[in-house]
C-alpha cells in the first residue's frame, strides 16, 4: 500500500513539470516555389486531437507540443510534410506541391464544375502559375502559345491591342469566328465598343485566377448557340477566410521599335530620281534628310499598378482590388489609361444550405489614338524634305500656286507628323461585368440543389476629335477645325435558372450529376455621333437606330461516374435566336462524351510508374447565328441622314431605302468529333495529352453577292457551303530535375491543322469561287478567294515570270490557259494565311529565391501577301506625277519594276513564306526571404516580351493575322521592371 501512495506522490510531483514540458510553436507556411504564403494549411500534432490552421500570411500557432511529437503540415494540393519536434520556438515550412493532387483540380465548364481527373472533354485549364509573365495587360496575352489548338494573334503593337482568337481555326466563312467569353459566369457578347480597344482589356490581368479553353463539342454544346468555336472562362480571383490581406503588384515598362520598313533612304531617294526622274521632278527634291519613320516612333514608357483586399470570417470572405494603369505606344502620342475596379463576395449561409455570390468587374479607359495613317505616310513621305517650312514654320506639305495663291495638291501624301499633331482622336468607354448568382441545397434533399445566377455586361462608348486650325496650313478643303463624335452603347441581360442533382448510388458505386434549366439573353445596342464641317458650317448627325438580339434556350447534362473509371456525359440544349424568323429560329444542340481511366483498372493500379492514363471520345453539334447584323431576315427600312435629303420646294425631307434581307437564313451548325488521351508517368513529372479532331459546318453563313437584278444590295446573307477542319494536337509537360534547392519543368504544345472549303455554291473544283481580301494600291480589287477544294481566303494571284539572272521579269506573267493571252483565267491559289502547324515551348526554372521562365511560339506553313512591297514597289510609286514626289521600298530597286497595273499587284512574287519563331516572354525573378515574424513577401522581376524572331519573311513582322500585310503598328520589344508585395 505505502508502494502505491508513494508512485502516486511521485506522479503528483512530475505533473507540473509535465505540463511546463507543453510548449507553443509558431512559424510560417510558404508555397516552394513561389515563396507565397498558404493560408488555410492544416497543422497537427500527429495522432493527437489538437490542430491550427495558417492565417491569410501563412502563419500558424501550435499549442500543446511535447518533444518529440512529429508535427504534420496538410493542405490539398501539397504533399503533406512531416517535421520532429525538438523544441524550437519557431517553425517554418515550405510546402511542394502534390502533382497526384492535383489531378483534382477544379474545370469550370457549362452550368457547373468538373475535376480535371473526371473530363470528358478537350478542356484546358491554366491558373496562375501558368500565365505568361512581362507586359500582359489583356487576358488573351496572358495564355499566348500555352493552350494546343489555340491560336492567339495581336493585331499590332499599340497598347490593348486587340487580337485574333481562334480555337481550332475558324469554322465560318463570313459569321463570326471569336470564341466565347464567359466572365464570371456571365456570356458577354463579342466585339468591342466605341472609343475602347481590346474587350478582354477591360478585365484586370492581375484579377485573373484561371482561364479554361474548351475545345470540342462535347465541352462547348451545352452553352449551343454560341459555341461553335469554342469557349473560354474567365475566372477572377476570390477571398479567403483568415485576417485581411493587402496585395500590391506593379510595373515599369520600356518599349523601343525592333525593325522599321525599309524605305528608301534619302541618298537612295535622290541617286533614284536623278536616275529616272524628269527635269521638273528632280527640281522637286528637297535638301533634307529625314527619316519619317524615325520621327514617328518613339522610346514610350508606361506603369501598371493594381491593389487587393481579401480575407473573411468562417462563413462570408471577399476581396476588392483596384487598378490604374497608362501606357504610351511607341508611335507618338498613343496612349491607354485604364482605371478597374473589381469586387468578389462570397457567403455561406443556413448552415452551408445557401450560398450567394457577388461579382463586379468595371472598368474605364480613356484613349488617344495616334494617327495609324502615318506609319503608311512616314515610309512614302519624301525623305528629302524638311519637316516644317522655313517660311512659316508650318508642317511641310505639297502645295502649287494658282493665281498667286497657295493651293493644296489634293493628290498628294500628308506629312506624317501633322497626321499625328494636327489629327486629334481620342476615346472613352465604360465597361461594368457583374452577376450575383444564389445556390440552395435543399435541406430535406441536399443532393438536390437550385441555382440562379442574374448577371449584365454594361459598355459605353465615345469616340471624339478635331483637326486642327492650322492643319494643312488651314487652305480651303483641308478639313481644318473639323470636329466629331460618335457614341455607342451595349447592354446584354442575363438570367440562368437550373436545378443539379449529385447523387453516388454505393450499390452500383455510380455517381449520378445532373443539371437541367433555362436561361435568357437579351442584347440591346444604340448608336449616335455628328460631324462638324467648319467650312461649310453644316453638322451632320448620324441616325440612330438601336438594335435587339434576344436569345433564349432549354439545356440539360448528364455526368455519369462508374466505379471512377467509367465516364459518360450527355447534353442536349434548344436554342432560340431573333435574328431568325419564326420558321427557323430554334434549333437542337446534342453531345455526347465517353472516357475510360485506365489507371483505375487492377492491371494498372499497382503500377507506380502510371500516374494517370486516360481515354476520351466526343461528339457534338453546335451552332452558330452572329453574323454582325440584328435583323438579317425582316425586311427594313434605313432612313437617311441629313446630307441624303430629297428638296421639294424649300423643304427636304429624309429618304427611305429598302435593306436586304433574307427570310430563309437558318442555323449554321457544326458537328465536332474528338478522340483524346490523357496521360501522366512518374508521379505525374511526365504528363500531357493528345486530341485528334474533325469539325464539318455545314449550311454556312456566307455574306456573298446576289444574282444580277436581285434583292436590295449587291451583296446579302445566305446559307451556303461547308468547310471541314481537321487536326492533331499534342501537349507535354515534363519535370526533369526536382530538388529541394532546385526545380526544372519543360512544357509545350504543337498543332497540326488542315482546312477545306467541300462545298460553296457548288462542289465541283474549277469555278471561279468568291473573291475577298482587298488591299492596298489597286481600289477594290482583291488578292485571297474562296473555292471548293481549297483551304479559305487561299491567295489567288498571277504567276511571275523570270529571267535566266532569277529576277522577276517586269509585266510578264505566265499564260496558265495558254490561250495566249494573260486574263482573269490565267489566275490560280497559291498558298494560304492559315498555317500548317503552330506551337508554343515554355520553360522555368527555380533555383532557392530565383525564378526564371521563358515562352517560345512558332508557326509553320502560313504565308502573307507583302503588300508594303507591292503598294510602293514600283517606279510609278515615286515618280507619280510632275508636282509631287512619293518615297519606296527598296524592294523596287531589286525588282526594277515600273508597271502600275493590277497584274504586278496580284502577283504571287508578293505571296511570302510568314514561317517563324520567335521568344515572346523572357522573366527573371527574386523572392526576398522573410524576416522573422514579418508579415510581407517582396519579390521583384524582370521581364521582356518579343524579344527575338527568326524568319525568312521580308516585311517588318510575319505574324499578320488575315495574311495581307499593310500598315501594320511594329510590335515593340518591352522590358519590365515589376514588384509584387504582400502584407
Amino acid at each position: 500500500m505505502k508502494t502505491i501512495y508513494k508512485k502516486l506522490l511521485i506522479l503528483l510531483l512530475l505533473l507540473p513539470f509535465s505540463i511546463l514540458a507543453q510548449n507553443t510553436v509558431g512559424g510560417t507556411v510558404l508555397d516552394k516555389v513561389s515563396g507565397q504564403p498558404i493560408p488555410g494549411v492544416n497543422v497537427n500534432v500527429q495522432g493527437a486531437a489538437n490542430g491550427a490552421s495558417t492565417d491569410f500570411d501563412g502563419k500558424y500557432q501550435l499549442s500543446n507540443v511535447k518533444k518529440g511529437d512529429k508535427v504534420v503540415f496538410s493542405y490539398i494540393g501539397y504533399k503533406n510534410t512531416v517535421v520532429d519536434y525538438v523544441a524550437q520556438k519557431l517553425l517554418n515550412v515550405s510546402l511542394e506541391e502534390d502533382a497526384n493532387q492535383l489531378q483534382e483540380v477544379i474545370i469550370q465548364v457549362g452550368y457547373g464544375t468538373v475535376k480535371k481527373k473526371d473530363a470528358t472533354g478537350a478542356v484546358t485549364v491554366l491558373t496562375t502559375k501558368d500565365f505568361n509573365k512581362g507586359p500582359v495587360t489583356s487576358a488573351d496575352q496572358m495564355i499566348q502559345g500555352k493552350v494546343a489548338g489555340l491560336q492567339i494573334i495581336n493585331e499590332g503593337g499599340s497598347p490593348g491591342e486587340g487580337a485574333t482568337i481562334r480555337i481550332r481555326s475558324g469554322s465560318s466563312l463570313s459569321a463570326n469566328n471569336d470564341p466565347l467569353y464567359v466572365i464570371d459566369g456571365v456570356p458577354v457578347a463579342a466585339g468591342g465598343i466605341t472609343g475602347g480597344r481590346n474587350p478582354l482589356t477591360t478585365i484586370n490581368q492581375n484579377n485573373i485566377e484561371s482561364i479554361s479553353v474548351l475545345k470540342d463539342a462535347s465541352a462547348t454544346a451545352i452553352y449551343g448557340s454560341r459555341a461553335s468555336n469554342g469557349v473560354i472562362i474567365i475566372t477572377t480571383k476570390r477571398g479567403k477566410a483568415g485576417e485581411m490581406k493587402v496585395n500590391y503588384n506593379g510595373n515599369f515598362q520600356v518599349s523601343e521599335i525592333v525593325d522599321k520598313v525599309d524605305a528608301l533612304s534619302s541618298t537612295q531617294f535622290r541617286a533614284f530620281v536623278n536616275a529616272n526622274g524628269t527635269p521638273a521632278q528632280q527640281a522637286l527634291m528637297g535638301t533634307a534628310d529625314t527619316d519619317w519613320q524615325e520621327e514617328i516612333f518613339r522610346t514610350a514608357i508606361g506603369t501598371d499598378h493594381n491593389i487587393a483586399l481579401s480575407g473573411g470570417i468562417d462563413n462570408i470572405v471577399y476581396r476588392a482590388s483596384v487598378g490604374y494603369t497608362n501606357l504610351n505606344g511607341i508611335l507618338k502620342r498613343d496612349n491607354l489609361e485604364r482605371s478597374t475596379l473589381g469586387v468578389n463576395v462570397t457567403g455561406n449561409f443556413l448552415d452551408n444550405h445557401l450560398k450567394i455570390e457577388v461579382n463586379n468587374n468595371t472598368s474605364l479607359l480613356k484613349n488617344n489614338y495616334s494617327n495609324r495613317g502615318a506609319i503608311g505616310a512616314a515610309i512614302s513621305y519624301d525623305p528629302t524634305q524638311r519637316i516644317t517650312r522655313a517660311s512659316d514654320g508650318n508642317y511641310y506639305e505639297w502645295y502649287s500656286i494658282n493665281n498667286g495663291k497657295e493651293e493644296l495638291n489634293q493628290l498628294a501624301g500628308r506629312n506624317p507628323l501633322s497626321l499625328i499633331e494636327q489629327q486629334n482622336n481620342y476615346g472613352t468607354s465604360y465597361r461594368s461585368i457583374g452577376n450575383i448568382q444564389t445556390e440552395y441545397k435543399l435541406h430535406f434533399l441536399p443532393e438536390l440543389k437550385a441555382v440562379a445566377n442574374f448577371g449584365y455586361d454594361e459598355l459605353r462608348g465615345r469616340s471624339y476629335g478635331n483637326t486642327d486650325a492650322k492643319y494643312l496650313n488651314g487652305v480651303a478643303g483641308s478639313g481644318f477645325n473639323n470636329t466629331y463624335e460618335n457614341t455607342n452603347s451595349r447592354f446584354n441581360k442575363l438570367m440562368d435558372l437550373y436545378l443539379n442533382y449529385n447523387k453516388k448510388v454505393e450499390s452500383i458505386n455510380t455517381v449520378f450529376d445532373v443539371t437541367g434549366g433555362y436561361s435568357y439573353q437579351d442584347f440591346r445596342d444604340t448608336n449616335g455621333g455628328s460631324s462638324y464641317n467648319f467650312e461649310n458650317k453644316t453638322t451632320v448627325d448620324v441616325v440612330s437606330f438601336p438594335s435587339r438580339v434576344n436569345l433564349q434556350s432549354f439545356f440539360a447534362r448528364t455526368n455519369i461516374s462508374i466505379a471512377d473509371k467509367y465516364l459518360l456525359t450527355l447534353s442536349y440544349r434548344r436554342d432560340g435566336t431573333s435574328r431568325f424568323t419564326e420558321s427557323n429560329r430554334w434549333a437542337n444542340f446534342p453531345a455526347v462524351a465517353m472516357a475510360w481511366k485506365l489507371n483505375e483498372e487492377n492491371f494498372l493500379k499497382d503500377v507506380a510508374s502510371v500516374s494517370t492514363l486516360k481515354i476520351r471520345a466526343g461528339w457534338g453539334v453546335t451552332g452558330q447565328q452572329d453574323i454582325g447584323v440584328s435583323y438579317p431576315s425582316i425586311p427594313l427600312y434605313l432612313v437617311s441622314n441629313s446630307a441624303a435629303q430629297y428638296q421639294f420646294g424649300n423643304t427636304f425631307y429624309n429618304t427611305f431605302r429598302p435593306q436586304p434581307y433574307n427570310s430563309n437564313l437558318k442555323w449554321e451548325e457544326t458537328t465536332t468529333t474528338n478522340v483524346g488521351l490523357d496521360y501522366g508517368f512518374l508521379n505525374n513529372r511526365i504528363n500531357g495529352s493528345v486530341d485528334l479532331y474533325q469539325r464539318t459546318t455545314k449550311d454556312l453563313l456566307l455574306y456573298t453577292q446576289n444574282p444580277s437584278f436581285f434583292g436590295f444590295s449587291n451583296y446579302d446573307n445566305y446559307n451556303i457551303g461547308t468547310i471541314e477542319n481537321k487536326g492533331i494536337e499534342l501537349a507535354a509537360e515534363v519535370v526533369p530535375f526536382k530538388t529541394d534547392n532546385l526545380e526544372w519543368s519543360l512544357g509545350g504544345n504543337i498543332t497540326f491543322q488542315d482546312s477545306k472549303i467541300t462545298k460553296l455554291t457548288t462542289v465541283l473544283d474549277n469555278t471561279p469561287g468568291i473573291n475577298v481580301g482587298g488591299y492596298a494600291g489597286a481600289t477594290g480589287n482583291t488578292i485571297q478567294n474562296h473555292q471548293v477544294g481549297y483551304s479559305p481566303n487561299s491567295f489567288y494571284v498571277y504567276e511571275q515570270a523570270y529571267g535566266a539572272d532569277a529576277k522577276p521579269i517586269d509585266g510578264v506573267y505566265i499564260d496558265r490557259n495558254q490561250d495566249g493571252l494573260i486574263t482573269e483565267q490565267d489566275k490560280y491559289r497559291f498558298h494560304k494565311p492559315a498555317a500548317d502547324v503552330f506551337y508554343g515551348l515554355n520553360t522555368s526554372l527555380v533555383y532557392k529565391n530565383f525564378d526564371m521562365a521563358m515562352t517560345w511560339r512558332g508557326t509553320w506553313g502560313n504565308y502573307n501577301y507583302n503588300n508594303v512591297d507591292s503598294s510602293k514597289g514600283s517606279y510609278q510609286n515615286i515618280l507619280i506625277r510632275e508636282t509631287d514626289l512619293s518615297n519606296g521600298v527598296a524592294n523596287l530597286l531589286e525588282t526594277g519594276f515600273t508597271s502600275q497595273d493590277t497584274k504586278r499587284y496580284e502577283s504571287d512574287y508578293y505571296i511570302q513564306d510568314a514561317s517563324f519563331i520567335r521568344l515572346d516572354n523572357v522573366s527573371v525573378g527574386y523572392t526576398f526571404n522573410q524576416k522573422e515574424n514579418a508579415t510581407s513577401l517582396v519579390k521583384l522581376t524582370l521581364a521582356a516580351q518579343n524579344v527575338l524572331l527568326f524568319t525568312n519573311y521580308t516585311g517588318i513582322d510575319p505574324e499578320i493575322s488575315g495574311g495581307i500585310d499593310n500598315n501594320l503598328y511594329p510590335r515593340p520589344i518591352t522590358f519590365t521592371l515589376g514588384l509584387n508585395v504582400n502584407f
